[in-house]
């Protein structure tokens, strides 16, 4: 079973701190969810109004037609995972997965039939009887999953849970997580600091800024059309540069380009791996300054003789760079055009 949750109006203020301005969001049931953005953009306080760890200063938060907006966590069809696991370190595995059946009253038998099922689902059956300190890191993440999924929540609310994992077990986990949540058809809310890791499982991201939502999108609409400047910005790396209207089109510090001019003054984002050697879009001369290999592609600095105190960040393909210094004419494949003041 899952639910849609409809966000009406949401306000909510630590003192005379506003960490949430009129926020409204709309999930549909058995979406995947993320909550993108920095430290303080107020993605974690809307994660624990959901909760009901918090009860908002204003608007109201509806679980399908229902009212959850001060409904205690404990009487909310929910389940939040954290980052901290916060298994019990004196019981098997088993145990651990059936203890929010126990807390529901279920008799022995059927919680354990149940834990194992969930156990089995993330693929730790085997290990059944084993207690948290004998498994990796990536294990015990996998048990705190199957916990918070026995229960069968309409809602499950991830709170950061896989930051502390590494690179590799994190892309894993990634795959994992999305595997079973499609599986489940269960309702996913997961807050990330991490563009890659919501990229990886999003149906829709939602990223957030200073309490307020500053784009919602799937997530190639997201990084390749976004909605504000800070969007642009926080989706992963890219190249801006000032642009405005002028008798011979876009006017930047580049020259005037053959880009449609926009109203006002503007900002001409380029993602690295649509900026190169070759293109529809000439920016001029730039001498390639700097490179680094990161596995996939270079990642090269040039500066354009046209505007020396500009650097551009251009992705290269692994078959090679031209020599450090050296000047070629530069290229965008692909390019927009953001307002001063863009907003969704």
């Amino acid at each position: 079973m899952t639910t849609a949750i409809s966000v009406q109006n949401l306000q909510h203020r630590f003192g005379e701190f506003t960490a949430l301005h009129q926020i409204d969001l709309d999930i549909a049931a058995g979406e995947f969810i993320v909550l993108l953005g920095p430290s303080g953009c107020g993605k974690t306080t809307l994660l624990s109004i959901l909760g009901g760890f918090l009860t908002p200063t204003s608007g109201r938060v509806l679980f399908g037609e229902r009212d959850m907006t001060q409904v205690s966590p404990k009487d909310r069809p929910t389940t939040t995972m954290f980052q901290d696991y916060a298994l019990f370190p004196h019981m098997t595995l088993t145990q651990n997965v059936g203890f929010g059946l126990r807390m529901r009253g279920q008799n022995h038998a059927t919680r354990n039939a149940k834990a194992l099922e969930m156990l089995d689902m993330v693929g730790l059956a085997a290990k059944a009887t084993t207690r948290p300190h004998e498994l990796s890191g990536g294990q015990r993440q996998r048990v705190a999953l199957a916990r918070a999924l026995a229960v069968e929540p309409e809602v499950l609310l991830l709170d950061e849970p896989l930051g502390a994992l590494d690179l590799k077990l994190r892309r894993q986990m990634q795959d994992e997580l999305k595997a079973i949540q499609r599986r489940l058809g269960t309702t996913f809310v997961h807050v990330t600091h991490d563009q890659e890791e919501a990229m990886a499982v999003a149906d829709r991201i939602v990223v957030m800024n200073q309490g307020r939502i500053e784009d919602i999108g799937a997530p190639q609409d997201i990084y390749l059309r976004p909605a504000s400047l800070f969007s642009a910005q926080f989706m992963g790396e890219i190249n801006l540069i000032p642009a405005s209207p002028s008798a011979q089109g876009l006017q930047t510090p580049l020259g005037p380009l053959a880009v449609p001019a926009p109203a006002g003054e503007a900002t001409l984002c380029i993602r690295p791996e649509n900026l190169g050697l070759a293109g529809q879009i000439a920016l001029g001369e730039a001498r390639l300054t700097d490179v680094a290999f990161f596995g996939t592609h270079y990642r090269c600095h040039f500066t354009p003789t046209a505007a020396p105190d500009l650097s551009l960040i251009a992705h290269l393909p692994q078959a090679g760079h031209p020599p450090i210094g050296s000047l070629h004419p530069l290229f965008a494949s692909h390019a927009s055009l953001l307002p001063e003041k863009a907003t969704p």
